[in-house]
């Protein structure tokens, strides 16, 4: 059996993982680099239960589970450590507890800490790009293969079944398809049946903290201007601390590398980081950068075989729990591919039919 899965992001890294694991053969197409987009550039943050009660509880946990194993499967260091995470809030400069310390000591005055989230027992986080390398770098030891090209079409014969895919105006052969381009798995719904994928973008600023930060996720509350604004901070094993808001939506770039972030928000989110502490200094920035997130209309990703065809899968639409829920997702669509059904998680909520597909006529010629 040939596999052709269509982005090299953590989805698709992860499903041609699981693939090979089975010795089927793969082929990754991507556009761009492998982790071009919200793979690369994510937060990386991982729980166990923040999604409980949620049709996503078992594939998290599954996940959750499966990252704890990976590190002692692959040959590789992608900064997997557990965490505690805290929320909180940061005191306005006219409040009496401006200059009250901060109960975590790295933190500066005015930072309330509220409630622990998550202990180590259930939080964690990876350096999402590291993952998503690594993981695709094991499939490729193991005999998948990576191709770089733009795939404009899906190959059918005369039943309508997919038997591969065009590549810039060539034909690559294969018995089964899986669309897992993030955002960009919106342009598939011009070939097949697919509900409709919007891209949210997430601006970030990653600082080179080394030792300053311990091991303390924060999402904390802000008041700027007379409104409130969720800050989420992620401090990595490697030394970088990676701190996102201001989540927006924007254009999606046909290219992702031609992804860029919003100066003002970048410009917002240093000054609100180096409130929270001296830590955040504007000589320790490493990348100015933002990401676009897959979300769907009810907010739950896509996973499972494409409505209308046969031998084509979709994976995408996992918004911020990508990097968290990918490795049961591979595992989960690798079971599904090649024995017509996933044996550890019931997919049947991500079912793409459960939503009204794209209209193509809707998408441009781009």
């Amino acid at each position: 059996m040939r596999v052709v899965i269509c982005g090299g992001g953590v989805i698709g890294a992860c499903t041609a993982y699981f693939l090979r694991r089975r010795g089927i053969d793969v082929t990754v197409v991507e556009r761009t680099e492998v982790a071009a987009a919200a793979s690369g550039k994510a937060g990386g943050f991982l729980a166990l239960d923040w999604c409980a009660g949620t049709p996503l509880d078992a594939l998290a946990r599954r996940s959750f589970a499966l990252h704890a194993r990976l590190p002692d499967e692959i040959a590789s260091d992608w900064g997997y450590r557990r965490m505690t995470a805290y929320s909180g809030f940061v005191v306005s400069d006219t409040d009496a507890r401006r200059d009250a310390p901060a109960a975590l000591d790295w933190l500066a005055n005015g930072v309330a800490i509220a409630h622990r989230l998550g202990t180590t027992e259930t939080t964690a986080i990876v350096h999402p790009r590291k993952f998503t390398s690594a993981v695709m770098n094991a499939a490729l030891a193991q005999g998948a293969e990576l191709r770089t090209g733009r795939v404009t079409s899906i190959m059918r014969d005369a039943n309508g079944t997919a038997r591969g895919v065009e590549i810039d105006g060539r034909t690559l052969e294969a018995d089964a398809v899986v669309v897992a381009m993030g955002p960009w798995s919106l342009l598939a719904a011009q070939w097949m049946s697919l509900p409709a994928v919007y891209g949210q973008r997430s601006p970030s600023i990653v600082y080179d903290t080394g030792t300053d930060v311990p091991a303390d996720a924060l999402f904390l509350e802000y008041q700027e201007n007379g409104s409130a604004m969720s800050i989420e901070v992620f401090p990595r094993a490697d030394g970088s601390t990676h701190i996102t808001a201001f989540s927006d939506v924007a254009p999606l770039p046909l290219d992702p590398a031609a992804v860029t972030p919003d100066q003002d928000a970048i410009d917002r989110l240093q000054a609100t980081s180096e409130r929270l502490s001296p830590a955040f200094r504007a000589d320790r920035i490493i990348a100015r950068q933002a990401c676009f997130r897959p979300v769907t209309q009810d907010g739950l990703p896509l996973i499972g075989k494409v409505p209308g065809s046969q031998g084509l899968y979709v994976a995408t639409g996992h918004n911020v729990w990508g990097i968290l829920n990918a490795p049961a997702t591979g595992e989960a669509l690798a079971q599904l591919i090649a024995d017509g059904s996933a044996g550890d998680i019931d997919l049947s909520p991500f079912d793409p039919a459960r939503l009204r597909p794209l209209d193509p006529s809707l998408l441009t010629a781009r």
